[in-house]
C-alpha cells in the first residue's frame, strides 16, 4: 500500500470499478428479501447544495447497510423535473418570462434546462459514491411517468375523489397560479392597522383592517354573539365608507372579540374565514383583485393599480375624507407562497381538487400504521392533518407539467376524459373524438397542468413500474420540511389507489444550517462552498463521514472547519490498515489458531460494536451507529489493542509463533470488520483497502457485496477482563507521567491485582503486559 492515500485518484477509480462490475445492480429475480427505498426525486430548480449532500447521503448509507445485511436493495433515483420550480429556474437563467412565449416554445426551453441540471445532479450523486442502479432512473415529465400520473388521476375521478369546481382558491399573483395549502409559508410583514368607521343609523361602528383596498369587496360585518359592546348592531345594516352601499351586520362565533375592535369586515376575499362566511351566509362575490395582482377595472378609485399601490391610495382617500381615525404600524405574520415569498390572495377560479377533508380520520389512522424515525416527527404530521382547511388543489395555471387528460363540452361544460389507450395525452394538441351526452361534438381542452406534488406523490407507484411487489415499500427518506407535502400527499394517494400505506418506515432527516435557524438552500444563496468543490478539495468520503455526525432529525451547522475530524479519521484508517496488513502477509485464515485471551477480547469488542451499530442503524440512527464504530476503531483497536499486540507481531522469536498467529487472526478479524462497518460511511477508502489485500482472502469481488457479521451473545466476562487490563496499562502510563518518567522507562516490578476468575487470563497475557509497561517482572496477585 502507498505511503499516502490519494483520494483524488482512488475515489474515481473505485466509482469506475463499481460501475463496470455493476456492483449495485438490482436483480428483481434474486431470492433474497427486497428492501425498497422511496427516495425523494430532487426538484430540478438549480444546482446541488450541501443540504442535498447531508440528507441524501444519510439515506444512501441506509441502502448500503441493508445491502450488507443480505437484502436485495431496490434503490432507484428520479428527478422532479416539471412544474413551477423548473419554470422559475428557466426564467431566471434565461432572463425571460414564460407568458411571453407559446406553451410549446417554453416547454422546449424547460426540457433543455432540465437535461443540463439533471446531469449535474447525477454526476454529483456519482461523485459521492452513491450505490444507485441508474438503469432505473425516472423523470416526472417522461412519457412513462406521465402515463402513470394521468392513469391514477382518472382512477381518482372514477372513485369520486377528484373533482373540478369554481370556488375561492389560494392564488399567487407573482407566479399567476393556484397553490395548495401545503405550499403556504408564513412571513413577518410590516403593515398598518387602519381604523375605519362604518355608519349604522348615523352612528360610527369602527373596524380595524390591514386590507383597506378590499373595502369595495366588503359584503358583511361580523361580530361575536357574546360581545356585549355590539348587541344593538346585530341585524342592522352598515354603510361602507367611500363606496356608500349597505351591508348586513351578522353575529358569528368566528368573529374574535379581542382582535382589532371586535368588528370584522368580511370581504371577497381577505382570508379563509371570509370564504367560509360567504359560503355559509350566501353573501355576494364582489370582484376586487385579479389573477395578475391588479385591481379590477370596475372598482372605483383604484382600478388597474397593483395591490400595495391600491392600499396606499385608499388610505390617502380615507384620510382626506376624514374616514381614517387612526393608523398603527404593525408587524404581523402573513401567508406567502413558499416558492417566491410573495403574499398570496384568494380569488375564485375553476380548479381541480382531490378530496382530503372528508378522510382526515383515515389519514390520521395511517400515521399509526407507519414507523416514524424519529418518533416525534409524527406529531408534525398529525398537527398538519388536524388543521387542514382546504381540499388539495392539484391544478396549476402553468406550462411545464403533466397535462390533465380532460376536455369540456363547449355547450354544457361537462368534463370528458381520455381513454387509457390515449395516454399520455395533451388535450391542447389532441382533440376529443367523442360526443357529449347533450349531443355536442365540440370540446374545449383543459389548459391547466398537474401540480408537481400530484406526480411526485405517486413515487411508490412509479417505482412499481418494474412489476415487482413494492407496496408498502420498506422506507421513505426525506427532510422534515416536506412532511406536510410529500409525506401527507403520498399517504393520501396510496390509500386511495391501493388501500394500503405507502411504506413501513419513515426516516426524517434534519437541515444543514448556515447560521442559527437558517436552512442552507438554493434560494438563499448561502452555501459557503459548492459541494462539488468541497468534494474536489476534501474528498467524498470526508464529506460523507461528516454528514453522519448528527442524530437523525436534528439540524446541524456546516462550516469547512467541521471537516477536520473527518480528515484525521481518513488518515488514521489508512495508517492503521497499512500497519495491520504489513503484519498479515503470511496469514492463513483457513485454520483459526488457539486464541489468547486478549485476542479473544478484541474479537468480542468487535462483535459488540457490530451488534450496537446494527441496532442503531435498524432505527436509522446513522450518527449514533458511527460513534459506536468510532469507539471501536479509535479507542479499542488503535489506542489499545495495536499497542498491546504489536511486540508479538514484530518478535515471534521472543513471544512465540503460535502467539503471533493468534494476534494475526484477531487483527485480521477486527480490521476486516471495521472496514465493513465503515464501508457504508466511507465506501471508497474501504473498497480500496479491501482490493489491495482482503479480496484475495475473502474471495468476493467487492467489500460492498460482503455481509456484516451477526454475532449472538457477547461474552461479558471477556469484555470485563479487557477493561481491567486497559485500566492497568492506563495506571502505568499515569504513574510514569506523574513521576516525569519516559513511557519507555523500565520498571522493576509491576504488581497487578485481579479477581480470581481472571487470574489465568492475566497469566496468559503476561508477556504482552510486560512489553506495554516495559517491566522486568509481572507479579499477579489474586
Amino acid at each position: 500500500m502507498e505511503k499516502r492515500y490519494d483520494f483524488s485518484q482512488i475515489e474515481k477509480q473505485m466509482q469506475e470499478f463499481w460501475e463496470e462490475n455493476q456492483i449495485y445492480k438490482f436483480n428483481p429475480d434474486a431470492e433474497s428479501k427486497i428492501y425498497s427505498i422511496d427516495t425523494p426525486p430532487p426538484t430540478v430548480s438549480g444546482s446541488p447544495h450541501i443540504g442535498h449532500l447531508f440528507s441524501y447521503t444519510q439515506a444512501e448509507m441506509i441502502a448500503r447497510f441493508h445491502r450488507m445485511q443480505g437484502y436485495n436493495v431496490f434503490y432507484p433515483f428520479g428527478f422532479d423535473d416539471n412544474g413551477l420550480p423548473t419554470e422559475r429556474l428557466v426564467e431566471r437563467d434565461e432572463k425571460i418570462r414564460a407568458k411571453d412565449f407559446t406553451r410549446s416554445e417554453f416547454i422546449e426551453k424547460c426540457k433543455v434546462a432540465t437535461k443540463k441540471y439533471e446531469k449535474d445532479f447525477k454526476d454529483f450523486w456519482k461523485s459521492l459514491g452513491f450505490s444507485v442502479d441508474w438503469s432505473m432512473q425516472y423523470e416526472t415529465i417522461s412519457d412513462d411517468v406521465r402515463i402513470i400520473s394521468q392513469e391514477l388521476f382518472l382512477d381518482l375521478v372514477h372513485k369520486g375523489k377528484a373533482y373540478v369546481k369554481e370556488s375561492p382558491v389560494l392564488w399567487c399573483t407573482e407566479c399567476q397560479t393556484s397553490i395548495a395549502q401545503a405550499e403556504l409559508d408564513s412571513a413577518d410583514m410590516d403593515s398598518t392597522l387602519n381604523y375605519i368607521p362604518f355608519i349604522v343609523d348615523g352612528k360610527p361602528l369602527m373596524i380595524a383592517t390591514t386590507r383597506p383596498e378590499l373595502l369595495c369587496g366588503c359584503g358583511c360585518l361580523f361580530v361575536n354573539p357574546e360581545d356585549e359592546r355590539y348587541q344593538e348592531f346585530i341585524g342592522k345594516s352598515a354603510v361602507v365608507p367611500l363606496y356608500n352601499y349597505e351591508i348586513p351586520i351578522i353575529a358569528d362565533d368566528k368573529a374574535c372579540i379581542d382582535k382589532g375592535t371586535g368588528v370584522v369586515m368580511c370581504a371577497t376575499f381577505g382570508d379563509a374565514t371570509d370564504t367560509e362566511w360567504v359560503r355559509d351566509y350566501s353573501l355576494p362575490y364582489r370582484k376586487v383583485i385579479l389573477p395578475d395582482g391588479t385591481i379590477d377595472n370596475e372598482v372605483p378609485f383604484i382600478a388597474g393599480l397593483k395591490t400595495k399601490a391600491a392600499r396606499k391610495e385608499i388610505i390617502r382617500l380615507l384620510n382626506e375624507a376624514g374616514l381614517l381615525i387612526k393608523s398603527e404600524k404593525i408587524n404581523h405574520a402573513a401567508p406567502v407562497h413558499e416558492r417566491c415569498g410573495k403574499e398570496i390572495e384568494i380569488i375564485p377560479s375553476q380548479q381541480w381538487y382531490i378530496d382530503i377533508l372528508s378522510e382526515k380520520e383515515r389519514f390520521l389512522k395511517a400515521a399509526d400504521e407507519i414507523n416514524w424515525y424519529p418518533a416525534h416527527m409524527k406529531n408534525r404530521y398529525i398537527a398538519w392533518v388536524e388543521n387542514l382547511k382546504w381540499d388539495w388543489c392539484i391544478s396549476r395555471q402553468r406550462y411545464f407539467g403533466v397535462p390533465f387528460p380532460v376536455w369540456y363540452c363547449k355547450d354544457c361544460g361537462k368534463a370528458v376524459y381520455a381513454t387509457p389507450e390515449q395516454l399520455p395525452v395533451n388535450p391542447l394538441e389532441t382533440e376529443y373524438a367523442g360526443v357529449c351526452d347533450c349531443g355536442c361534438k365540440e370540446f374545449v381542452p383543459e389548459r391547466a397542468v398537474f401540480d408537481t406534488w400530484a406526480t411526485s406523490s405517486i413515487t411508490p407507484q412509479i417505482n412499481g413500474r418494474l412489476s415487482i411487489k413494492l407496496t408498502p415499500m420498506s422506507v421513505r427518506t426525506h427532510a422534515h420540511e416536506i412532511i406536510r407535502t410529500w409525506t401527507f400527499y403520498t399517504i393520501v394517494r396510496s390509500l386511495y389507489h391501493t388501500g394500503n400505506i405507502p411504506w413501513k418506515d419513515l426516516m426524517i432527516s434534519g437541515f444543514v444550517l448556515a447560521k442559527k435557524g437558517e436552512k442552507i438552500s438554493k434560494s438563499k444563496s448561502n452555501s459557503a462552498m459548492e459541494p462539488t468543490a468541497l468534494i474536489e478539495a476534501y474528498s467524498a468520503d470526508i464529506l460523507r463521514y461528516w454528514s453522519a455526525n448528527a442524530r437523525l432529525g436534528t439540524d446541524t451547522f456546516f462550516s469547512v472547519d467541521e471537516l477536520g475530524i473527518a480528515k484525521r479519521f481518513i488518515t488514521k484508517l489508512w495508517n492503521a490498515s497499512k500497519f495491520a496488513i504489513s503484519h498479515l502477509q503470511d496469514i492463513d485464515i483457513t485454520e483459526p489458531p488457539e486464541l489468547l485471551p486478549i485476542d479473544r477480547w478484541m474479537i468480542e469488542c468487535t462483535n459488540q460494536a457490530i451488534k450496537k451499530a446494527t441496532a442503531f442503524l435498524n432505527e436509522y440512527e446513522i450518527g449514533s451507529a458511527r460513534h459506536e464504530i468510532d469507539e471501536l476503531f479509535w479507542k479499542e483497536f488503535c489506542d489499545n489493542y495495536i499497542e498491546i499486540v504489536k511486540a508479538r507481531l514484530y518478535e515471534p522469536e521472543i513471544h512465540g509463533c503460535d502467539e503471533r498467529r493468534s494476534g494475526q487472526y484477531a487483527l485480521y478479524y477486527t480490521l476486516i470488520n471495521i472496514l465493513k462497518l465503515y464501508a457504508i460511511y466511507v465506501p471508497h477508502i474501504t473498497e480500496y483497502i479491501y482490493q489491495e489485500f482482503f479480496k484475495h482472502h475473502e474471495k468476493t469481488l467487492s467489500i460492498h457485496l460482503l455481509q456484516w457479521e451477526k454475532p449472538k451473545d457477547i461474552d461479558q466476562e471477556l469484555i470485563q477482563f479487557g477493561e481491567i487490563l486497559k485500566e492497568t496499562i492506563s495506571d502505568v502510563r499515569r504513574y510514569k507521567s506523574e513521576n516525569k518518567l519516559s513511557m519507555r522507562a523500565e520498571m522493576d516490578v509491576l504488581e497487578v491485582r485481579c479477581e480470581p476468575r481472571f487470574f489465568d487470563w492475566f497469566k496468559q497475557t503476561e508477556k504482552d503486559l510486560k512489553v506495554c509497561a516495559n517491566a522486568k517482572e509481572i507479579k499477579l496477585i489474586k
